[in-house]
């Protein structure tokens, strides 16, 4: 939803309320940018269904209103939940810093319920022909380390895109440290085969940056950091010249090394640490994914589930 507009149509500064808040989540929360730019959106459409009312002065009732009139512009049942999400925290602050009010007019107030999509993942045999397309070129190299890094710790784009060249990675260990989301740092495995990648990589980084130059690990042909915007990018564009047929993006590599792994080990528990997921709940979609696996081989093998 676009910013509110001003008598004359033009765009009106954010309210003071909502730069504070935000304020808050950088300094005091250390939120991640694009989580401030989620919630920056967020909160943008209750100041724009408020109607110059003082956010203080709405109830449970116009909470619930406006749920009705996001549902209405067809905004679905998972995005309503997360905007709620977004406002739930707005009114705490304004409780517990502000002194504004007493009561939380959205808590208690539900999203409409939305049927569940499972997270979609590669087949084991899809993955290993995206890691194994061939490509020789500096950049092709540099591409090769960020997807076999994906793949084989399970990171989240943001992590990814934040690595840097002097910290985190300990070859001799295989492992890697990242800092997650609320600034948890959590320490991952990391594959043969993305190790081997990575030393490729760092071979062929100090063409592109001088010795005092970038410190981001990924780096672009000019030698600046590489936005999670062009690792986007560039993961499509390596999937369509594999000829795979489904657009792949960095948090399907993520779905995949989750759901890959736990169908091996069956251990949900040690996939959500791998995950960084702060609750088991969050995890558990890989074991519907798992069980779509075990189907799969049930009617392929069974005699009885085949049809005579």
């Amino acid at each position: 939803m676009d910013a509110p507009r001003g008598a004359e149509g033009g765009p009106q500064e954010p309210p003071e309320w909502l730069d504070a808040y935000l304020d808050y989540l950088a300094t005091q929360r250390r939120a991640a940018p694009l989580t401030l730019e989620n919630y920056r959106r967020d909160l943008l459409r209750l100041d724009a269904l408020r109607d110059g009312r003082s956010p203080v002065d709405l109830t449970s009732h116009d909470i619930r209103r406006f749920v009705a009139r996001l549902h209405a512009q067809g905004l679905g049942g998972r995005s309503i939940a997360r905007v709620l999400s977004a406002w739930r925290g707005l009114y705490r602050w304004l409780i517990r810093h502000r002194r504004a009010l007493e009561v939380n007019p959205v808590e208690g107030v539900r999203a409409p319920k939305s049927p569940q999509r499972l997270p979609k993942a590669l087949s084991p045999d899809q993955a290993q022909a995206l890691l194994d397309a061939p490509g020789e070129e500096p950049l092709d190299v540099r591409d090769r380390a960020m997807f076999e890094l994906f793949y084989s710790s399970g990171l989240r784009l943001a992590e990814l895109a934040a690595l840097e060249v002097d910290g985190g990675l300990d070859p001799l260990e295989g492992m890697i440290t990242v800092r997650g989301k609320r600034a948890k740092m959590r320490t991952v495995p990391v594959g043969k085969p993305a190790l081997a990648a990575l030393q490729a990589w760092f071979a062929e980084r100090a063409a592109f940056v001088p010795a005092d130059g970038e410190t981001a690990l990924f780096v672009t042909r000019s030698g600046g950091r590489m936005s999670p915007g062009a690792i986007r990018s560039r993961l499509a564009a390596w999937a369509e010249k594999c000829g795979l047929g489904v657009h792949v993006h960095p948090h399907m590599l993520r779905h995949s090394f989750a759901s890959h792994l736990l169908q091996s080990s069956g251990d949900l528990r040690a996939v959500q640490e791998l995950l960084g997921h702060a609750s088991i709940r969050s995890t558990q979609v890989y074991t519907h994914l798992d069980f779509q696996h075990l189907a799969k081989v049930y009617d392929a093998a069974h005699p009885r589930a085949k049809r005579r």
